[in-house]
């Protein structure tokens, strides 16, 4: 599977400029809880909610302070035609849970850990789903051979 089939779009953006207060106040009409932040098609940082409580208000920043100072940078990405494993290994060897998504240097989407944890979900789906229709579907079998002697402890023989 592509990261192109998983990711989300419109990605959110702020300006590095954009204080703390109007990035949030974005994010809340947005209801998203992360904005890439560019400056023209150049993508410079991720900011999260967490990004804005934490290393922003948390820390003594002012509203007023640019979230250029709270962004986490430098930014990682992956490409709309890379396999979704690709996306896997890169928050596993950066710790970051969320992935801007380029094509020819262009943002076109956001991967978040949650969107593979949901493809995570398919492929399971994918893999158990036949094999639980055909266990519900199987006549039951004879008795295990532990019900037997269950059952000839008990002094019946079995199928009585």
């Amino acid at each position: 599977m592509r990261v192109r089939e998983v990711m989300r779009t419109p990605v959110v953006t702020v300006a590095p400029d954009t204080t703390l207060a109007e990035t949030a106040q974005r994010m809340g009409e947005c209801v998203v809880g992360c904005v890439v932040v560019m400056s023209g098609p150049a993508v410079h940082g991720v900011v999260t909610d967490r990004d804005l409580t934490v290393r922003g208000l948390a820390a003594g920043a002012s509203a007023t302070s640019p979230v250029s100072n709270v962004m986490t940078a430098p930014v990682h990405t992956v490409r709309a035609d890379d396999d979704v494993d690709e996306a896997y290994h890169t928050m596993r060897r950066t710790g970051v849970r969320r992935l801007p998504v380029v094509d020819g240097g262009r943002l076109i989407g956001l991967v978040a850990l949650d969107d593979l944890l949901l493809d995570v979900a398919r492929r399971l789906d994918e893999l158990l789903g036949p094999l639980s229709w055909c266990a519900l579907a199987e006549p039951p079998g004879p008795p295990h051979s532990a019900d037997r002697a269950d059952q000839a402890d008990r002094g019946r023989a079995p199928g009585l």
